[in-house]
């Protein structure tokens, strides 16, 4: 395995979205000093979190809702995330305008990965409601589906937020609301990882604050960057989703965004849906990373 002083590049990956080409440019640019290169793949944060279960990254955006798998074999660092108010995961249903809502109970619910936050959050949410069928569907396509019908409800992130009247869709419920409001904390959504071993966590956390201080500094630098990964989002809903998702949290979770973390995954471990872990904040490791 590569010492921390024989890493002369490292991989990375992270989703193409706004907030994480706009927090990665300079990182993988060239442009922190110090900071070896990087090989940038991008992909979606459920192929990320099955990804980092088998070690295939040394730095890895991946869902909070993943940790209790990964804390192994992986550093949670304390920037470059996603974390904040007002920017929860949506459960949408077609508008069908009679203000009705339909009872999930039963319904097919397309959801973006079986190890999200945005899953996470709806299972604990549903939990005192009746089932539902659950189908893990990538995040750009629930939308079209829910709107053409092949699912009764769809669980969307990200950018979803700006746009989903468009598609004839309305909320039946904002997660993170429900969050909020039960919690008095925010959403701890994305989290990235350190790989032990490889990556010094130390260093990657200076450097990953340089990058997204740099970003705030001059936006205009990466923006041509951004735009050419945005998934054909106009440049307006592009700035919408950098405001919300980059904050002070991506700057520094802090002892907020640790209280988040850990108040999701005590609920989770506590229903039993994931396994038990200590503090993150305390930077303890699972107990049983099995289950």
């Amino acid at each position: 395995m590569r010492g921390y002083g024989e890493v002369v590049a490292f991989t990375l990956a992270a989703s193409p979205c706004p907030n994480d080409t706009f927090v990665f440019h300079a990182l993988v640019h060239g442009m922190i000093p110090g900071a070896p290169p990087v090989d940038l793949t991008f992909a979606d944060v459920d192929v990320t979190n099955t990804a980092a279960e088998r070690g295939e990254f040394d730095l890895v955006k991946v869902s909070y809702a993943a940790l209790p798998w990964l804390l192994d074999d992986y550093h949670l660092l304390p920037c470059g995330g996603a974390l904040g108010r007002g920017c929860g995961p949506l459960v949408l249903v077609r508008d069908d305008g009679d203000g009705s809502a339909p009872d999930l109970g039963g319904a097919t619910v397309a959801v973006p990965g079986d190890r999200t936050t945005a899953y996470l959050l709806f299972r604990l949410w549903s939990a005192d409601r009746p089932p539902a069928h659950i189908e893990v569907v990538p995040f750009h396509e629930i939308m079209p589906a829910v709107a053409a019908g092949k699912y009764d409800a769809g669980l969307v992130i990200h950018e979803a937020r700006f746009t989903y009247p468009r598609h004839g869709l309305t909320a039946l419920v904002d997660l993170g609301e429900w969050w909020e409001t039960g919690t008095g904390l925010p959403i701890p959504l994305g989290a990235i990882l350190a790989k032990k071993g490889v990556v010094d966590p130390t260093q990657a956390t200076e450097w990953i604050r340089t990058s997204v201080s740099m970003a705030w500094a001059n936006p205009d630098a990466s923006r041509e960057f951004v735009l050419a990964n945005a998934q054909e989002m106009e440049p307006e809903v592009v700035d919408q989703h950098i405001a919300l998702y980059v904050n002070e949290f991506t700057l520094d979770l802090g002892k907020e965004g640790f209280a988040a973390a850990d108040a999701l995954l005590g609920r989770s471990a506590a229903a039993g849906i994931t396994p038990q872990i200590g503090s993150l904040a305390d930077g303890h490791q699972p107990n049983d990373a099995s289950g």
